[in-house]
């Protein structure tokens, strides 16, 4: 499973690791946002992990 030579599940390890540094800065109010948006951005967290641990699981 690949994306122009690059593994999905190495983007979305990525993506995860982008979305955590953005969780952890929005909750110690680093950077301020509403909480609506830190919401919806711990829910992408979930699911984006959940696909990344289910084709982890699945190619090895």
């Amino acid at each position: 499973m690949n994306i122009g030579g690059i593994s999905i599940i190495l983007l979305l390890g990525i993506l995860n690791f982008l979305l955590i540094l953005f969780q952890l800065s929005t909750g110690l109010r680093w950077i301020k946002v509403p909480f609506g948006v830190h919401k919806k951005t711990g829910v992408t967290l979930l699911i984006s992990a959940t696909l990344h641990a289910l084709g982890a699981f699945l190619t090895s």
